[in-house]
This record gives structure tokens, C-alpha cells and sequence, in this order.
């Protein structure tokens, strides 16, 4: 059976790093880079914790395909594709709880 995923986007409070990543679970994955759960990863390292962007799956498989399309992407595509759905770039996890 297939799982659902998402691609997602993370940057710190001044917007200087992008990370875009990929999971199976997005709300419990955020947790563990607002935790730092891994210290000496790219995200712990450059304190990227603020969603910004996301978009859902039905498998994981195309959410994997979607993240390599926009990590292909020029950081300007990046920041456009943000833009696109978040204007002010606001913390978008508080919206995953609603």
C-alpha cells in the first residue's frame, strides 16, 4: 500500500538559507528539525525551522519526484514558488494545526 508524502520548504528568521525536503509525515518531521533532533544536520546547523511552503501528496513517490524538481530549481524559482502561496513568508505550522 502507499503512503502519502509532502515536499516542504524551511528557512531561518532572516530568509538567507533554503532547505527543501521530503516526508512521509510533515508534522512530526517539523518537529524534529524545531527540536534539532539531529544536531550536526544542515538544518540544526543553520537553525532552519520556519515552514514556509509545502505541498501534499498522494505517495510518497511523487512528492519525491516534486522535491528533486525544486531542489533543481534556481534559488530565485524557489523563492518565487514561496512567494506563489506565502507573500509574507509567515511560519506556515501553525496552519498544520488548524
Amino acid at each position: 500500500m502507499k503512503h502519502g508524502g509532502a515536499v516542504y520548504i524551511l528557512t531561518n528568521k532572516n530568509h538567507t538559507t533554503l532547505y527543501v525536503g521530503v516526508t512521509s509525515d510533515l508534522q512530526s518531521r517539523l518537529n524534529e528539525h524545531k527540536l534539532k533532533k539531529y544536531p550536526n544536520s544542515f538544518t540544526a546547523r543553520y537553525n532552519l525551522d520556519k515552514l514556509v511552503y509545502y505541498e501534499a501528496f498522494h505517495s510518497i513517490e511523487e512528492a519525491v519526484l516534486r522535491e528533486k524538481q525544486i531542489k533543481g530549481g534556481s534559488r530565485k524559482k524557489k523563492e518565487d514558488l514561496i512567494r506563489s502561496i506565502n507573500p509574507d513568508w509567515q511560519d506556515l505550522n501553525n496552519k498544520l494545526l488548524d
